[in-house]
């Protein structure tokens, strides 16, 4: 059995223990809200919510969680980065299923279209992509990072960043400012940027985690050192871009439908993961005229599943029944409260007067902070765990 294969299989298991996993932590919030509101006779108030980690359900989700992290870390060590960052979608089909199974959930034939494209992409992907991995120095590693090629794509992948950050901003200013509703293709553009900026910088802790997955490996099979300062440099900026991706993705459930937000981040992320490992680690040097355009197919196939997957708005009530059926790791821990569309500033100002308007501002910036703040603490223990073990 090739190396590839031993990767490809670890990743599949540890995306499907992530989403199981997350389900459970999500259900244990759920369990805590009802349970509270059976303590206090009925009534809606949140102030005597238990601690979450008295729940059962949320400890063994939390431990499926850091078990799943931890074969995904594992995985990158043995296969392509463009195999393994494709074959993340299989989260939204175990999730799917967990849907049904546990959170008995309707499962509509759109649903189940979005599945077959889904399994067919990866299928293409799996059989047509990269099969290498070979287990590089860090001297050699070193080196790819001084690559002309790679620091060109960097400099396209920062010109992509800017220019999104501003169409976002710019899209902000307009709503703060105008008064007026945006004009419809606003309305998919703000998140697309959105999501453009968090997916690219993102997908970067992809290429350190692989990095540090090759160090881990090098180091047990023949005893290389770990304590260098590239070790660390891999450590810093893995951290970093992997904390700088959560805290977006939070942020992101905040500011929109996470039945809009997270296929697009999703997608994007995917995408740019699947071209860095092209760009730094040259995955593309194997690749045929054949393999090219059924690679490309399975790409698609995976990108139109995805965005199936999101439920229509115009069936009212079932979009909230169906949202967790495009729940991913990082929404399914951290949507603990409602993600409803982006605010607008001044629909608020009109209905508050300027005192009451700045508190509400105050108090949403807070709870989004809380959230990443709890978000990130879960990503890096889990990270550390891995690291550790």
């Amino acid at each position: 059995m090739g190396e590839w294969i031993i990767g490809a299989f670890i990743n599949l298991f540890g995306s499907i223990a992530i989403n199981f996993g997350t389900n459970l932590l999500k259900l244990g919030h759920t369990e805590r809200e009802r349970h509270s509101t059976l303590d206090i006779d009925g009534t809606s108030s949140k102030s005597h919510l238990k601690p979450i980690i008295y729940f059962q359900t949320w400890r063994v989700g939390l431990v499926f969680f850091f078990l799943g992290n931890c074969l995904n870390f594992i995985s990158f060590g043995y296969a392509a980065q463009s195999l393994l960052a494709a074959l993340g979608s299989v989260q939204f089909v175990s999730n799917i299923a967990f849907a049904y199974f546990v959170l008995n959930k309707m499962v509509t034939v759109k649903v189940l279209v979005a599945t077959a494209f889904i399994v067919l992409g990866n299928v293409f992907l799996v059989a047509f992509g990269n099969h290498q991995s070979p287990v590089y120095t860090p001297e050699q590693l070193a080196e790819k990072y001084s690559n002309m090629t790679f620091l060109f794509y960097c400099m396209i992948l920062v010109i992509v960043v800017a220019l999104h950050h501003y169409i976002y901003r710019r899209g902000e200013l307009l709503i703060a400012v105008s008064g007026q509703d945006l004009r419809p293709y606003w309305q998919m553009l703000l998140p697309f940027s959105y999501a453009v900026v968090s997916g690219a910088v993102g997908s970067c802790s992809v290429l350190f985690a692989k990095s540090l997955s090759n160090l881990l490996r090098l180091a047990m099979s023949n005893g290389y050192p770990l304590h260098s300062w590239f070790t660390y440099c891999m450590l810093l900026l893995f951290f970093s871009t992997a904390g700088f991706w959560m805290t977006r993705l939070n942020e992101g459930l905040s500011l929109f439908d996470a039945i809009l937000i997270v296929p697009m981040f999703q997608i994007v992320w995917t995408f740019f993961s699947i071209c860095t490992g092209f760009v730094y680690f040259q995955e593309y040097q194997v690749f045929d005229a054949l393999r090219t355009t059924m690679f490309i197919l399975g790409m698609m196939c995976v990108f139109i599943g995805i965005s199936l997957l999101a439920p229509d708005e115009s069936r009212g009530g079932e979009v909230k029944d169906n949202a967790s059926l495009v729940s991913v790791v990082s929404s399914s821990v951290t949507s603990e409260s409602d993600s409803d569309r982006l605010i607008n500033p001044v629909e608020d100002a009109q209905n508050k007067d300027p005192r009451s308007f700045v508190q509400a501002m105050a108090v949403k910036v807070t709870e989004m902070l809380t959230k990443a703040k709890r978000a990130y603490v879960f990503f890096f223990l889990g990270r550390l765990l891995v690291l550790y073990h």
